[in-house]
């Protein structure tokens, strides 16, 4: 039995013991008194603010996906007690899983022309991680007093409770932004254990770049960066429903279009992740969603717990970068450019750099190891390497894309004015491209726009950058992770060096 056998229509036809949600059920699942503030006021559902609601909408989409033929194999797979579940918690135990698990990363990159930098797949892929590393954690001990965890236990059971529930969750591990000239400023607002008690601890601080956490079920958690050394009562791993006592979600400012003609914001229409500012107010933890607790050599494994999630990255840009390759050659197309040999230059540059980005994670597969959890874990120098060169290169090819644009860009006209009698037919006249319609040509600048030069755009290129680490930090990442001793031994030998 495979996912795309098992299932054919809605979900009364699926066989019994499946794991999925509709989307209707995942709407539902969010109605659950989450504290969130939009616009500096509570709102009291996550359906009440536009653009949360079209975002919610957006992965409610997804959801539904779940269960139509054409998406099957995409978002689902058959696990281990033969039932259909999502590919979100699919564990890869083979370079074949990595391949198959790759299909949903591609699939909710597409379905949000890659402007959702942590849609509902990426918080599992580093609870992944942690299973990944089960014996180290196994090993590892509370370092608090009065609660003491199986570690590995825990990561089992939530892995399995993700896969089991179809569950949404998110995930943030930074703090807030402060000030960084003393330690003291970065520790202020680090999420601590602040008691102890019957069946689990209590935590205050905060969280940021809490992305779709206002449309998630939960918040995976941790503390990284910006202090030296991470006190006992900091070093955390954990997870906690959103709505949970004490949990207070503080939105930014929202830079999308809901509610917009599809014509004049393709993309911008559909919503966003709306990250969030996420306050822990002596929030209640269970012993069982605790990871990681007081020990700081726990903390260390950032990088190799996160490298499912960066393969996620890796790969969403990827095809963002393809998404670029089809929007350039459509505009040559269309714009009658494509015999000019700059132009095809121009292209040419954004075809090197999709290309180049599906090399790394092309090898970054290829090169794949298991872990000591025996989970086939993606190279970690390719996707280091690979991140780094998108950073890198993306404004470049933001810029290249707009200027082939040229004047479609800065004259857009929305769909009221093509539809005005006594304007549009002056539009129609002098607008149209090579063998389309002015309309056809203006649909596509407004989905290039929406892409490189909206407000939305602007977030996504600044998530970008943040998100997958500076370029110097990156580099220090590509010192220490990629082994050099067998460059140094072949260059000995070719020298004579002893």
């Amino acid at each position: 039995m495979n996912a795309q056998t098992a299932k054919r229509g809605l979900q009364d036809e699926l066989p019994a013991g499946h794991k999925l949600k509709t989307g209707e059920e995942f709407k539902a699942s969010l109605d659950d008194g989450r504290a969130l503030w939009v616009g500096g006021k509570r709102i009291a559902k996550v359906f009440d603010d536009p653009a949360l609601s079209a975002g919610v909408d957006l992965i409610a989409s997804m959801f539904d996906d779940q269960f139509k033929p054409e998406f099957a194999e995409a978002t689902t797979y058959v696990d281990e007690s033969g039932a259909v579940a999502s590919r979100s918690w699919q564990v890869p135990r083979t370079k074949e899983d990595l391949a198959d698990r790759r299909k949903m990363i591609e699939y909710t990159s597409l379905k949000t022309a890659g402007t959702f930098g942590r849609p509902p797949d990426l918080a599992p892929a580093i609870a992944v991680g942690l299973l990944a590393y089960l014996p180290t954690f196994k090993a590892k001990k509370s370092l608090i007093e009065g609660c003491s965890p199986d570690f590995a236990e825990n990561i089992e059971a939530y892995v399995a409770y993700g896969r089991d529930n179809n569950l949404t969750a998110s995930e943030s591990l930074t703090g807030p932004q402060n000030d960084r000239s003393s330690p003291k400023g970065a520790e202020a607002s680090l999420l601590k254990v602040k008691s102890v008690e019957k069946g689990g601890i209590r935590v205050s601080g905060a969280k940021t770049v809490g992305s779709i956490s206002a449309q998630a079920n939960e918040i995976f958690f941790t503390n990284l960066g910006g202090i030296r050394e991470t006190p006992a009562e900091a070093c955390i791993w954990a997870s906690v429903p959103i709505n949970a006592d004490g949990i207070k979600l503080i939105s930014r400012e929202m830079v999308s279009h809901p509610g917009a003609d599809p014509f004049d914001h393709p993309v911008a229409r559909l919503g966003e992740e709306a990250d969030q500012l996420i306050i822990f107010d002596n929030v209640f933890v269970p012993t069982d969603r605790i990871f990681n607790l007081g020990d700081p050599t726990a903390m260390s494994y950032y990088g190799p717990v996160c490298v499912f999630a960066h393969w996620h990255v890796l790969t969403r840009l990827t095809v963002k970068a393809e998404l670029f390759v089809g929007a350039g050659q459509l505009v040559l197309d269309v714009l009658g450019t494509s015999n000019i040999p700059a132009v095809q230059g121009m292209l040419g540059e954004i075809i090197q750099y999709a290309q180049t980005l599906r090399a790394f994670v092309t090898a970054a597969e290829a090169l794949a190891k298991p872990t000591e959890g025996e989970v086939m874990a993606p190279d970690v120098g390719m996707l280091t390497a690979g991140r780094l060169y998108s950073i890198e290169e993306y404004p470049r090819i933001i810029h290249i894309l707009q200027e082939l644009c040229g004047q479609g860009l800065v004259m857009r006209f929305g769909k009221a004015a093509f539809d005005n009698p006594e304007i549009g037919h002056h539009l129609q006249d002098l607008l149209p491209g090579k063998g389309v319609s002015a309309e056809v040509k203006e649909l596509l600048m407004n989905f290039i726009w929406d892409m490189t030069s909206s407000s939305l755009a602007g977030r996504v290129a600044l998530f970008e950058n943040v998100n997958a680490s500076p370029a110097p930090r990156l580099r220090e990442r590509l010192y220490n992770e990629v082994k050099r001793d067998a460059f140094i031994a072949q260059v000995k030998t070719l020298a004579g060096m002893p």
